[in-house]
């Protein structure tokens, strides 16, 4: 199993284009097994000392030499340690490890590299974040391990239900392709919850690209691509388990186990409980700031290793409940009580296999085979009520080879094919969709399947150490919009060992779902009016990037700055702004829609185990609403981040502090009644962990969210009128909940 995926990674590895770059301060090369295959997370140390880093994606290292140091070890579960004497070697490195053949002792490795870095040599812009970055809070799930990254924001979409959603470059995360493995994950019907469905302790690393992503991985990146690395079974610790319990009696527990077979089976099981029990209303509002939820996640993946060929087989269920709305005082009050009920439950199966040919040409392929059912089924008041079911299959075969020292190619074919089955009924007299829409009588019948199959090609160029070019097309037919192509471009120099630049351009599509991709419409009473046939959403992004790396003493100071620009060509346009009692969706037809993003990020370590990193970002986005274009709402102008770490020299304790600051934005149209503030503005949050880590793998944390107890005035508008017309839980554009506190157990069986 682990040779299938590894096979995968090599040939997502080669879009990525890795460049090492000339620079006699620096060590760096790459980390692979002896099948030719990166290996990822691998620990790359001085010798005697604990100044190292970890291994990126495509198994690409780098990292400052130290002085009177002249040899590196590298460390990874499973394989022996290797050491490697750098002035007997030439850059860049090519380090194969062997598998263990013998029973290591335990070896405690402390400050292996930071939590969160920016890879310095591929040629799309990608950030990590490890393991231990997701530790630095409580970090329930993937919508929430975002809090100390300046590029994803993570906000509740409505004030009703407690579902969040991820923005990238100031758009919504719908135009984010997130990926599990390098296989399609959260889509369609999964959209509204599915950040929520990965939990934290399940994941061993992230990758978060920006812009234009791989073609390989399919037409729908807009604004870049995040993908999940599980936990293998074949590397992960034998046992893991995690328990948190918060101030708002809230909970969760996590187990993991992973076990090695034979010589070439392993396996694994990731099971997840998620709770909140009891009812809080810190606004007073009547309606309770988060849903009472239990959640049980399970996942179970068998690896499969043997000569050149590797095997991974995954199937995961899911069974998600909430239940919010009014609290239970005003239950049997009929004008008051408004009941928010949401049952959902998921299966998927995932299949890989990949097979090397030619280690010394890098030439292999590998094949993907993905299928789930998602079932949804809420109820928001005594009206409205919705259905959803999507069937997804999905195809993904990869060729992938080397052509001397410099080009590399990919090619290959994908389908996907997904069967949506949804129903919104309404029947509040208040909201009944009028004729001549596509819907009318209260209902909304939205049925439809779609095929897409399609074929791709990239190629990767390196000259020498400092430039390095990836061009990628793809060709699609689908079923319901037609014959599309997906054109992109990553550039990547390097004019000195200090200094790097990336640009980037390209196309991404995505078929809209009206009900799912705006759910936060659905608990509120504002009329959802569909004027016309929405088209297919069609975009344009392009950016550029420079990062600077300065030394200062012993340390090193990392400067990234950037700038993005999407460009709709077309999109479905959820106008607010016509009628502060309805959400009309039209096409741009005739209007723009475009976002500008600009960011600016430092990081550095301090001193000896302390690390520090500040940011500042800034959006500006804009679509055509009710005939003018104007800022979108909602959407908050700027970003202002400062996170820092710090270790004891022990690792005995850590400490933990993070301050976000959100700019202000624009609400939509209020109308002549002038229902709520035209604006709104700038918010601080403060966040903090302190973890004490004992022997025997035991740590215990203690931390607090949303320290300055800011909350959102108001976040449900005419919350003691639920069945009037003025009703709505769509808007809200700050924290709901307030200060929470959590306390955490963590413990691992080490391999």
């Amino acid at each position: 199993m682990k040779k299938k995926i590894l096979t995968i990674i090599i040939l997502l590895s080669a879009l990525l284009g890795v460049n090492a770059q000339s620079d006699s301060e620096y060590v760096y090369g790459s980390v692979v097994d002896r099948a030719g295959e990166p290996m990822i997370g691998a620990e790359v140390l001085w010798v005697g000392t604990t100044d190292g880093v970890l291994t990126f994606v495509d198994g690409s290292f780098e990292m400052e030499r130290v002085e009177g140091r002249d040899t590196i070890v590298v460390m990874y579960i499973g394989f022996v340690t290797d050491t490697v004497v750098i002035s007997q070697a030439e850059m860049p490195l090519n380090i194969i490890m062997c598998e263990e053949a013998m029973e290591l002792q335990e070896v405690n490795v402390t400050a292996a590299g930071p939590t969160t870095f920016n890879s310095r040599i591929t040629t799309i812009q990608t950030t990590k974040i490890t393991g231990a970055e997701l530790c630095r809070a409580a970090c329930c799930n993937l919508s929430e391990s975002f809090e100390t990254n300046a590029s994803v924001d993570v906000a509740y979409s409505d004030a009703a239900t407690g579902a969040k959603q991820i923005k990238m470059l100031g758009l919504s995360g719908i135009y984010v392709q997130l990926l599990a493995e390098n296989a399609p994950s959260v889509r369609g019907l999964a959209q509204n919850f599915g950040m929520e469905y990965i939990p934290g302790s399940w994941m061993e690393s992230i990758q978060v690209s920006k812009g234009t992503a791989s073609v390989i991985n399919g037409f729908e990146a807009t604004t870049g691509q995040i993908n999940i690395e599980y936990i293998k079974p074949n590397t992960g610790d034998y046992m893991t388990a995690n328990g948190v319990i918060n101030s708002m009696l809230g909970g969760e527990v996590n187990v993991t186990v992973c076990a090695d077979v034979d010589e070439h089976w392993s396996t694994g099981t990731l099971a997840h409980y998620k709770g909140n029990w009891k009812e809080h209303d810190a606004n007073d509002d009547g309606f309770k700031d988060l849903p009472n939820l239990n959640e049980v996640n399970l996942l179970h993946r068998w690896y499969y290793k043997k000569g050149e060929h590797t095997s991974q087989y995954i199937i995961r269920g899911l069974y998600d409940e909430r239940n919010g709305g009014t609290m239970k005082k005003l239950r049997g009050d009929s004008e008051r009580e408004y009941e928010i009920g949401m049952k959902a439950w998921r299966l998927e199966a995932l299949l890989k296999q990949g097979y090397i040919f030619d280690k010394e040409k890098g030439t292999s392929i590998g094949l993907i085979l993905g299928a789930s059912y998602h079932d949804i089924n809420n109820s928001y008041g005594q009206y409205r009520r919705y259905k959803g079911g999507q069937g997804n299959l999905n195809f993904n075969g990869i060729f992938q080879s080397n052509f001397g020292e410099a080009h590399k190619l990919s090619a290959g074919v994908s389908v996907i094919f997904d069967d949506y089955k949804e129903h919104l009924e309404d029947n509040n007299p208040l909201c009944l969709l009028p004729d001549g829409c596509m819907t009318k009588n209260g209902r909304i019948d939205a049925d439809r399947w779609e095929v897409t199959p399609g074929i791709f090609a990239e190629y990767s160029y390196k000259y020498e150490e400092n430039l390095s070019v990836l061009v990628g097309v793809r060709a699609d037919y689908s079923t319901k919009w037609g014959f599309f192509a997906t054109p992109r471009l990553n550039i990547r120099y390097s004019p000195w060992e200090w200094w790097a630049i990336r640009a980037s351009v390209g196309l991404g599509y995505r078929s809209p779902n009206i009900l799912t991709d705006y759910a936060q419409f659905l608990p509120s009473s504002r009329q959802i009016i569909v004027e016309e046939k929405i088209k297919q959403e069609r975009a344009m992004n392009a950016g550029i990037s420079m990062s600077f790396y300065i030394p200062i003493a012993d340390k090193e100071l990392q400067i990234t700055g950037d700038y993005y620009y999407t460009h709709f060509m077309e999109c479905m346009v959820a106008d607010m702004d016509v009628d502060p009692h309805k959400v009309v969706f039209h096409n741009l037809d005739g209007g723009k829609a475009y976002s500008h993003n600009v960011q600016v990020e430092a990081s550095m370590e301090i001193l000896k185990g302390w690390n520090m990193t500040l940011a500042y970002r800034w959006c500006d986005v804009r679509t055509t609403t009710n005939g003018k274009l104007r800022e979108k709402a909602l959407t908050s102008r700027f970003k202002g981040l400062i996170t820092t770490s710090y270790v004891t020299p022990l690792r005995h304790w850590q400490f933990d502090f993070t301050a976000q600051f959100n700019g202000g934005g624009r609400m939509p149209e209020a109308g002549e009644e002038k229902l709520w503030k035209e604006t709104y503005g700038w918010y601080p949050q403060l966040m903090a962990q302190i973890t004490r880590y004992f022997k025997h793998n035991w740590s215990i944390y203690v931390g607090a969210e949303n320290m300055t107890n800011f909350r959102q005035k108001e976040p449900i508008i005419a919350a003691d009128q639920p069945y009037s017309q003025n009703f709505d839980a769509s808007m809200p554009w700050g924290p709901i909940d307030g200060w929470k506190v959590y306390a955490g157990v963590r413990w691992a069986l080490k391999r």
